[in-house]
């Protein structure tokens, strides 16, 4: 590669920025004078040294200056404002309609102009009608290099489940996780529940006091030893509660309907009529454990969830069923005919049975019931299918049979054939006496499922290296394998990624596999060790070349004609005069001869250096800046948040970002501190002490500081360090305990104004504004509402004052990031929409204190304002005709249909773009995107980042489904949910949400996979994953958190899933669980994670289980004394302090493998996450267990095994 593509210093191609030439029309709009200085109608007079007073500022003021404790204070006031503070509205979209608040709520009045040389053109030709009928769906990676091949009709048929009649007894296989106990009829709950709140190690500190059990728990509780009830005996009908499409089955309580209560018309109850029982008596239980009335799953945990962690998918506990007649047979033995089994049969190894725990997903108890036997014919999960022995290697497919029809949601398997499982033979003994209904269920080993371990493996040994991005329509490695890309015409999947990559060329098509057409873009995504930074491309004066009529930026897609005098744009097909200064000849192929010096020709991703047109009011911009404002009310100062944020300052200033190859940041600071007033500071570098200035009027806010507000840290710094210490003196003795909020972040806003910049607010609050003042929030904390019909009351801002100070925000270029410390209710849901408008995010710190959470604290500022990150930007996606973009989901604010407004946007961030048909595609043409990204760099050079991407269109659905990238689906399936619940009810959601996935594989099932029996479920290779994934999302806090997590816990995660990039989401709805407990001490890499569910969990083991928002160090009661001496210095785990949020650093080299892997896989997330241990069988391992998520819910929530089963039988309706 050419050494000016170097990282160290971007080059700058072409001619030096001129002024004077290009467009005459701006991309701005004028923002009008200045505001004019202040008057005393805005101003208190300090009070005397007397101790802060309400109003006024703290003690210690002379002249304006910070004085030594003890002297009397007098003050110099400023004039106040001519209360005309400037309307700085931003350019708008000339002829484009404005979207009304209803249509697209949050978003208001137009924001930028866009004339014809603007930097954000109509994109697409005027002829481009609205799409009709419902969205696109996409499909998943798996074609391209190292995919599979397309299905044959050589599908091999392993059966998953079942029994051949006369064989022998099966041999239980082991179950290493916590044995499946159901309980005996009649047995009573624990006296105790654990609290209704996470506690103290989950949120930061104590919890609240506790509020009385969930309701939605089980019945009973598993006891140790108790086998729960025997299966029914006696044939004739089939009883009460097995009737088809029912109501609950008698005595059981309602019927698990997915995501609520079951609903007339719903989904059925637990058994479809009419299936034949098996030939025989009983079956013997499965490991050990008796089979269950009905298939019905006893209760599953012991223990209500605890506060904070919601209970999933909302589905009634299941109740228990009296035990019907029939005696227990002698331990160990199979029964006899007619005799069920029950009672007291030892668990199988792995956990002790245990009052609170619940028993494994999978095992007999632990299963829900299952929508019919599966069976055969399923590779080794993973991407690439491999041969069994004796088995031709399976084709694009995974199978399973189901040999009898799927029984109600999540219901039992029944009625199994002969089943073969990777090449083992499973049998059964014969059942004795015809009388015995096959009542029981049959467990599925959760191991012969398609495992997302594997398939990450899979794809990480067979497409890491180089990507290279020279081909249409190329799928791209998972992201989480390791490989670098190698641009070669198509923007990196770093940078974009696309849901499928073979576009159906028809909207009928689309609609019949409802796969969505979307991207996922994180433009400012970090590069590589191994690559290069994007190319910058200078023009000079003449600007960008761009179509002349959908303003596409010339790109390696256009096609030069006429010897190199016009270019045929792709996007649009208009024809474009070039530019003299651009012009070259064609070589004999027709491309350009300089092609290989013009980054914008070679590659997919490039910048350009904008010129003024590009800017506001037609100036280049000054370079931005960051304030800080810092809520010094009564919490804040008590738990030291304070005086630690002060104290780190000086280090927190040296990491403000800069542009490649420059020396140091040239951005500027300023200090803002508030309680039920605003102060600021004057930081000007040749003051002997810092200035403060107290604006008590906070209804109508302005900027009493023209000059020395924000100044360049290296310049003020003994100004800055001085203030640093002041600052915690000042309020330390403070009483103050209500504050305002909306009028502080307006100070901010007014001070960017004034110094016509762009820039961020770091806000650190601490509780709910109920000060009297703009913004005024009540306590609305009805958390008893989450996961019902109602809970987008309480999920919607409960005033419109945030989302307009938001919009105020983003017409000036200014983000907002919140900090928050909470020891109550805050409600995020509408102090959080200023981050959501600006582009901005919130940090959370519950029970925040110091000496605990501070080093998290100061963590995520440093990684906050040391990221790469742009300003004031627009970001317009521009597509070939045929399709366009119609839905945006993330956090941004749109004035018009086709801009995103983002004050910022970092490299943690990314948003969601829906492309819908409007019109029919050619297989000749494919499709074409083009993402635009204006903005300012942290060194003030206004910019324009651009990607590229092209992909094929196909007319066989075979195509499609080979090129689809799961990740993607995932990814933009959770950001549409989180929207959507603050629209429709929960239950709506997500059933769209579960039918739309079975309409995507039912299709696939009709159309492309080979004949086979109806009892197979058959996934397409590529979106195996698919039904694993859905299931995460509808358990996951975000969709379905209910009372027993706070509200602003809910809104928090919600918020954080909608910026959520790939690597983000993949691992927030799929945790890692990393093996500790026989790491390699000499070793340096992270030890493969394990499937995330108990089975896989043993009580001599430590597993680190992360999701990007938390961590819990899950320490087994067996766990060996070397271990536990070494890591934790104690001599056995009943020892160990699980209220340390830090291991100890012990001199050992097992202690430091440790503390240096939990340190390094908290690197890899943009959050800081708390360490959070979790002793076997403490009240803290229920939590740990509401991240199994393969596992079933304490709330009666699908485990994988009964929603793949669940899934098949929604398939089998559709295609029925």
């Amino acid at each position: 590669m050419n050494s000016q593509y170097m990282p160290q210093q971007p080059p700058q191609y072409g001619a030096s920025p001129g002024s004077g030439f290009g467009p005459s029309q701006g991309g701005y709009a004028p923002q009008g004078p200045n505001k004019p200085a202040p008057n005393q109608s805005g101003f208190q007079q300090p009070p005397q040294m007397t101790g802060l007073q309400r109003g006024g500022p703290p003690p210690g003021l002379v002249r304006g200056n910070l004085p030594p404790s003890g002297s009397n204070i007098s003050h110099s006031v400023p004039n106040g404002p001519s209360h005309g503070s400037p309307n700085v509205q931003g350019p708008h979209m000339q002829g484009m309609p404005i979207q009304s608040a209803l249509a697209n709520p949050g978003f208001g009045p137009a924001n930028y102009h866009s004339p014809g040389g603007s930097p954000m053109g109509h994109p697409g030709s005027p002829s481009q009608p609205p799409p009709s009928g419902p969205p696109p769906m996409q499909p998943h990676p798996g074609s391209g290099p190292g995919a599979p091949p397309s299905p044959s009709p050589n599908q091999m048929t392993a059966q998953m489940a079942g029994m051949n009649i006369g064989g022998p007894p099966r041999v239980p296989t082991s179950n290493s996780g916590l044995p499946n106990v159901p309980n005996k009829a009649g047995m009573t709950p624990p006296a105790s529940s654990p609290p209704n709140n996470y506690p103290g190690a989950i949120n930061g500190g104590p919890p609240p006091a506790q509020g009385p059990p969930a309701e939605r728990l089980p019945g009973k509780q598993y006891v140790n030893g108790s086998m729960g009830p025997p299966p029914i005996s006696g044939g004739g009908p089939m009883p009460p509660h097995m009737a088809p499409h029912g109501g609950p089955p008698h005595g059981m309580g309602p019927s698990p309907h997915f995501g609520g209560p079951p609903q007339p018309g719903g989904m059925p109850s637990l058994s479809q009529g009419g299936m034949p029982p098996p030939p025989g008596g009983m079956m013997p239980p499965q490991n050990n454990l008796p089979p269950h009335p009905g298939g019905m799953p006893p209760p599953r945990g012991g223990m209500p969830p605890q506060g904070g962690m919601p209970p999933q998918g909302g589905m009634p506990p299941q109740g228990g069923m009296p035990p019907q007649g029939g005696m227990p047979p002698q331990g160990g033995m199979p029964p006899q005919g007619g005799m069920p089994p029950q009672g007291a049969m030892p668990p199988p190894g792995g956990m002790p049975s245990h009052g609170s725990m619940p028993p494994p997903p999978g095992t007999m108890g632990g299963m829900p019931p299952h929508g019919g036997p599966l069976q055969g014919n399923m590779p080794p999960p993973g991407r690439m299918p491999y041969p069994q022995p004796g088995v031709p290697p399976p084709v694009d497919t995974y199978q399973g049979s189901m040999s009898g029809p799927p029984s109600g949601p999540y219901g039992s398997q029944q009625n199994m054939g002969s089943a073969q499982v990777q090449g083992h033979n499973y049998s059964q003994p014969p059942q004795s006496h015809p009388s015995m209904q096959s009542q029981q269920a049959r467990r599925l080993d959760p191991d012969q499922m398609p495992s997302p371990i594997q398939v990450m493996q899979d794809d990480q040994r067979n497409r890491s290296g180089i990507f290279y991005t020279n081909q249409k329509g190329q799928v791209p490695p998972l992201v989480t394998t390791n490989f670098v890309t190698q641009d070669q015409g198509n923007a990196g999947p770093h940078y974009i990624r696309s849901t499928m990559y073979n576009i159906p060329a028809t909207i009928d098509m689309m609609k019949q596999t409802a796969v969505p057409f979307g991207l996922v873009l994180s433009p400012l995504a970090r590069t590589a060790d191994e690559e290069y930074p994007p190319p910058i491309v200078d023009m000079g004066e003449l600007g960008p070349v761009r179509c002349i009529r959908c303003k596409a930026y010339m790109c390696p897609f256009m096609q030069f004609i006429d010897g190199g005098r016009r270019f045929h744009c792709l996007f649009c097909k208009a024809t474009t005069e070039v530019p003299a200064e651009y012009f070259q000849h064609l070589d004999h192929t027709g491309q350009r001869v300089d092609r290989f010096e013009r980054p914008e020709l070679t590659f997919g991703t490039y910048e350009f250096v904008a010129t003024k047109d590009y800017c506001r009011n037609n100036t280049f911009p000054k370079p931005p800046a960051l304030i800080f404002l810092i809520d010094v009310s009564y919490n804040n100062i008590k738990s030291g948040m304070v005086h630690l944020l002060c104290k780190e300052m000086k280090e927190i200033l040296k990491l403000l970002p800069n542009d490649a190859g420059a020396k140091q940041s040239v951005m500027r600071v300023g200090f803002i501190t508030y309680n039920n007033t605003v102060h600021f500071y004057n930081i000007k570098g040749c003051l002997a002490q810092p200035q403060m200035m107290v604006v008590g009027d906070v209804q109508d806010m302005f900027m009493p500081l023209l000059e020395g507000f924000l100044c360049d840290p290296s310049e003020s710094e003994a100004v800055i360090d001085s203030l640093m210490e002041q600052i915690p003196a000042m309020f330390a003795d403070t009483r103050e305990t209500e504050t305002v909020l909306a009028p502080a972040i307006q100070a901010g806003l007014e001070a960017l104004k004034a110094s016509e910049c762009a820039g961020k607010l770091l806000v650190f609050h601490s509780s709910l504004p109920i000060a009297e003042a703009p913004g005024k929030l009540k306590n609305r904390d009805e958390r008893k509402l989450l996961a019902t019909e109602k809970e987008k009351t309480v999920l919607a801002p409960q005033v419109n004052t945030y989302n307009n100070l938001g919009q105020d925000c983003v017409g000036a270029g200014c983000s907002v990031d919140l900090f928050v410390f909470n020891n109550s209710y805050i409600d995020i849901a509408t102090i959080g929409q200023v981050c959501r408008l600006t582009g901005g995010e919130i940090f959370k710190y519950t029970y925040f204190q110091a000496d605990l959470d501070g080093d998290r604290l100061i963590a995520d500022i440093k990684n906050n304002i040391s990221r790469p990150i742009a300003f004031d930007s627009i970001m317009r996606v521009r597509t070939s005709t045929g399709v366009r973009a119609t839905d945006f989901y993330g956090h941004f604010f749109m004035s018009n249909t086709t801009d995103m407004e983002l004050a910022s946007i970092d490299c943690d961030k990314a948003v969601a773009v829906e492309i819908k048909h409007d019109d029919k595609l050619t297989e000749e043409d494919g499709v074409y995107v083009q993402v635009a990204l204006l903005y300012t760099s942290c060194g003030g050079q206004r910019r324009l980042r651009v990607l590229n991407l092209s992909f094929k269109t196909c007319s066989q659905m075979a195509d499609l489904y080979r090129s689809c990238d799961l990740d993607s689906i995932v990814n933009f399936f959770s950001k549409q949910v989180v929207f959507r619940l603050l629209e429709s009810s929960p239950k709506q959601v997500k059933d769209s949400l579960v039918n739309r996935c079975a309409q995507m594989l039912a299709c696939y099932r009709k159309n492309c996979a080979s004949p086979s029996s109806a009892g197979q479920l058959i996934l397409p290779e590529c979106m195996k994953l698919l039904p694993l994934y859905v299931n995460c999302i509808l358990k996951s806090d975000a969709v379905s958190g209910g009372s027993d997590m706070t509200i602003d816990d809910r809104s928090f995660v919600m918020q954080a899933v909608s910026i959520m990039d790939l690597p983000s989401s993949v691992v927030y709805f799929y945790p890692r669980l990393i093996p500790l407990h026989d790491i390699d001490v000499d070793s340096s890499d992270i030890p493969a994670p394990i499937r995330c569910t108990a089975d896989k969990i043993r009580d001599e083991g430590v597993y680190l289980l992360e999701n990007g928002v938390h961590m819990f160090l899950w320490i087994g009661l067996n766990v060996g004394m070397d271990w536990v001496q070494n890591v934790f210095g104690v001599h056995s785990a009943a020892q160990i302090d699980i209220d340390r949020t830090a291991l100890p650093e012990l001199d050992n080299p097992l202690s430091q493998r440790i503390t240096s892997l939990v340190s390094t896989v908290r690197q890899q997330r943009h959050r800081s996450m708390r360490l959070t241990l979790v002793r076997q069988r403490d009240k803290l391992e229920m939590v740990f267990k509401h991240f199994l998520v393969e596992d079933r819910g304490f709330d009666g929530s699908a485990s994988y095994v009964d929603f793949l089963c669940h899934m098949h039988k929604e398939i089998r309706n559709l295609l029925s």
